[in-house]
């Protein structure tokens, strides 16, 4: 393709998670140079892609009995490995100490620098999770489009709050929103079936979907250092199927096509560096990231029989090269009942649906939706804390 179709068709997809778990004495390396009279200083540190940034440096600096405000960064260089590891070299010189700063004459003060204070976001080592998904907007099941989006955004507001809480706490500087598919009802899934179920035209399920999503960016954004939005596809969410069962690429989906649109209004200012976005690769259904520590997958839920999570977990991680394979944590949705299991040192953890009932189950079963989303904190593969949240 052109280079003008590649850039109009890119996705905002997760960088690559090292597929089998690392050894530290083996694979982290950390070297400390002092040169010039021990006026210049030079940190180098070896991690998997993406985990070491300055500040991974400075607290080398600490744990090695040096002062980091008494040294200025003036160099930086990255080399990639493979395998998922970078090797990462800050060099510093020294700048004064307060002690030294004292004892300046009048006019050596005129030489330094004014300082310009600016705005910082809470910092932490934690993640704080919000998952969420199966709004289907569209349906009249229930309380309709009204009630699932009122919940929906309720959901969203009262998740902000609630880190706010668990910062007293966790050092939380992550927050991570997981948009777990069937955002929109569509008129592909059961073969059509729920075409006159559904009033809403298919461009609204959408623009409600887009946002939604837009909101949940607006209202974390400047509560966090790092701000990171998932969407994975559901069934529901499936442009297009023929015969009732064959799809154009699993990735071809309304419910990622959504966040996308809105990394896209997002990049068109500066204000939003900090938040990132993703959605699976080409042909995939499913989404790794590294959450502090904790190799998580997103997938929807629809490639599993109810309660087989970990048979298809067990399935995916048997390829050595999938995030799989390194996962501790695994969020899905589909099945619209809260659910978390364990199995060993792994979690997995599904919201409840967002809408209020599928009133065919109702009239099978007899029971009701019970609406909401899930909250967590994790750092380095444990999840302390789970929450739901109404």
């Amino acid at each position: 393709m052109s280079d003008l179709l590649d850039a109009l068709l890119s996705k905002p997809v997760a960088p690559v998670v090292p597929a089998t778990l690392l050894v530290p004495d083996r694979d982290f390396t950390r070297k400390l140079e002092l040169g010039d009279g021990k006026n210049t200083l030079t940190a180098e540190i070896r991690d998997a892609d993406g985990k070491v940034n300055e500040g991974t440096a400075l607290k080398y600096l600490t744990e090695e009995g040096l002062t980091p405000s008494e040294w200025e960064s003036t160099g930086f260089r990255k080399i990639k490995y493979g395998a998922g590891m970078e090797s990462v070299r800050f060099t510093y010189k020294r700048v004064l100490s307060s002690k030294a700063l004292h004892e300046l004459k009048p006019d050596e003060l005129a030489e330094l620098k004014a300082h310009k204070p600016t705005m910082r976001r809470e910092q932490g080592d934690h993640t704080f999770i919000l998952a969420l998904g199966d709004m289907q907007f569209g349906k009249i099941d229930g309380d309709g489009v009204e009630g699932t989006l009122k919940r929906t955004i309720e959901c969203i507001d009262k998740a902000a709050d609630q880190l706010a809480w668990y910062r007293t706490r966790f050092d939380i500087g992550h927050v991570h929103i997981a948009w777990l598919g069937d955002h929109i009802e569509g008129f592909e899934s059961q073969g059509g079936a729920n075409v006159f179920r559904t009033p809403m035209p298919l461009s609204d399920q959408i623009r409600l979907t887009r946002r939604t999503m837009l909101h949940s960016m607006l209202t974390f954004a400047d509560l966090a250092e790092r701000v990171s939005l998932v969407a994975v596809p559901g069934n529901h969410g499936e442009t297009a199927r023929f015969a009732g069962k064959g799809t154009t690429r699993y990735d071809d989906s309304h419910d990622t096509e959504s966040l996308i649109a809105v990394n896209d209004g997002a990049r068109l200012t500066s204000k939003f560096d900090h938040v990132e976005f993703y959605v699976p690769e080409t042909d995939e259904l499913t989404v790794a990231l590294d959450l502090s520590g904790t190799t998580t997958v997103h997938a929807h839920g629809h490639k599993w029989r109810p309660g087989k999570h970990f048979e298809y977990w067990q399935g995916q991680a048997f390829n050595r090269h999938s995030a799989f394979h390194a996962a501790k944590l695994m969020l899905a949705g589909h099945l619209h009942h809260e659910h978390t299991d364990s199995d060993g040192d792994r979690l997995f953890m599904q919201p409840p649906a967002m809408e209020s009932e599928s009133t065919w189950w109702r009239h099978a079963r007899g029971t009701t939706g019970a609406p909401g989303g899930l909250v967590a904190v994790t750092k380095d593969g444990h999840v302390p804390v789970k929450e739901l949240i109404r």
